[in-house]
């Protein structure tokens, strides 16, 4: 896994350890995690985790700030 990646599954990571999240977000955050740290093709890693992401900031039990973070995790996976 490249530094960029590894960085962004920390990201995931520590999302994933906000106690304001619901417990839903947690679990699909969790299964991004899993999907990134895979092996395997890294532009279908990272579509599949966007498509993921993209679900959850849907969610209308998500609080601002962390559906900002998402977005921010979004842009780096594009990068990739």
């Amino acid at each position: 896994m490249n530094f960029e990646m590894s960085q962004i599954v920390d990201s995931m990571k520590e999302l994933s350890e906000d106690m304001t999240l619901p417990r839903n977000v947690k679990q699909k955050i969790e299964f991004v995690v899993e999907i990134l740290e895979n092996s395997g093709d890294l532009s279908m890693k990272v579509s599949k985790a966007i498509h993921e992401i993209e679900d959850l900031v849907e969610d209308k039990n998500l609080q601002a700030y962390s559906r900002t973070q998402l977005f921010n995790i979004i842009s780096l996976l594009e990068t990739l």
